[in-house]
């Protein structure tokens, strides 16, 4: 059981900021339409806020977005759930990255130091500083997209773990791993992961859906990379919609009480978000 500590990638104004970018509009489109002043929206997404209850319900209902959410992160109170219910072991490395926290995950059976590792962090002086003593095998690395505060510690892990093979999306041009397409299953370590391909953030972006076939009435892992976060989604560089669209997938194939592993923030789980996260509508 893990009660998390770490702090929210996002606050409401990143969540105002991409759902902008999602809805197609400026702060003027969104001011005419809510009779909230373009400035105080720009004041919003640069953190300065103090819109009342009912501008919160028209702007959250303009850009598409769950008001619950976005009362509990006007308030800075978002709630986090209790994690518990994985068949296997989780460790989050994470690196500090800006104000928050870039996260790579080992899963391991919790008897062996063989673990299957999801990204690698920043570089590698950071990746060494939250490795588990414990674990001192890799059996894979799984990639979900290729920005450098999640595949920097890369060619550490690849000196220190040569035969481990390194699996990334299809056309991420990472060199020397394998591509990884929408739908692909692979029994890994004694795990099942399951490829997602999930674009928006980046055009090549995969989330990765983890199950212990011994235990199939147990809770799925799923490693979100720059998708989906506790509390908001990652922002729409290769294209929004899309980004939108994927984030809905996810939050409906998924069983509710699969555990995020995000890219960035803390855990959460899918039943969580649904009733939370601001784009869960």
């Amino acid at each position: 059981m893990v009660i998390e500590q770490t702090l929210l990638e996002d606050e409401l104004g990143d969540v105002l900021e991409k759902a902008l970018c999602q809805a197609d509009l400026t702060p003027e489109g969104l001011a005419a339409r809510t009779a909230v002043s373009a400035e105080r929206i720009r004041d919003a997404i640069d953190y300065r806020y103090d819109f009342t209850t009912p501008e919160l319900d028209r702007l959250a209902t303009e850009l598409g977005l769950n008001p619950r959410g976005v009362h509990a992160l006007a308030a800075n109170r978002y709630p986090l759930p209790v994690i518990s219910g994985l068949p296997f072991c989780l460790f989050p490395l994470r690196a500090p990255h800006g104000l928050g926290t870039a996260n790579a995950y080992l899963v391991t059976d919790c008897r062996s130091g063989e673990g299957v590792l999801f990204d690698s962090g920043p570089d590698a002086v950071r990746l060494r500083r939250a490795w588990p003593a414990r674990v001192d095998q890799v059996s894979a690395v799984f990639l979900t997209h290729a920005e450098t505060e999640h595949t920097g510690g890369l060619p550490e892990v690849r000196r220190l773990y040569p035969s481990a093979p390194v699996f990334a999306p299809s056309g991420s041009k990472v060199n020397g791993a394998a591509g990884l397409a929408d739908g692909t299953r692979m029994e890994c370590a004694g795990y099942t992961i399951e490829t997602l391909a999930t674009p928006g953030h980046a055009e090549a972006h995969n989330s990765y859906l983890v199950r212990a076939p011994g235990a199939p009435h147990a809770a799925p892992l799923l490693i979100s990379g720059d998708l989906l976060f506790a509390g908001s989604v990652g922002g729409g560089y290769f294209c929004c919609k899309r980004l939108r669209e994927q984030v809905a997938r996810v939050l409906r194939i998924c069983p509710p009480d699969t555990v995020i592993a995000p890219g960035h923030g803390p855990l959460s789980t899918i039943a969580h978000e649904r009733e939370f996260n601001p784009f869960s509508t």
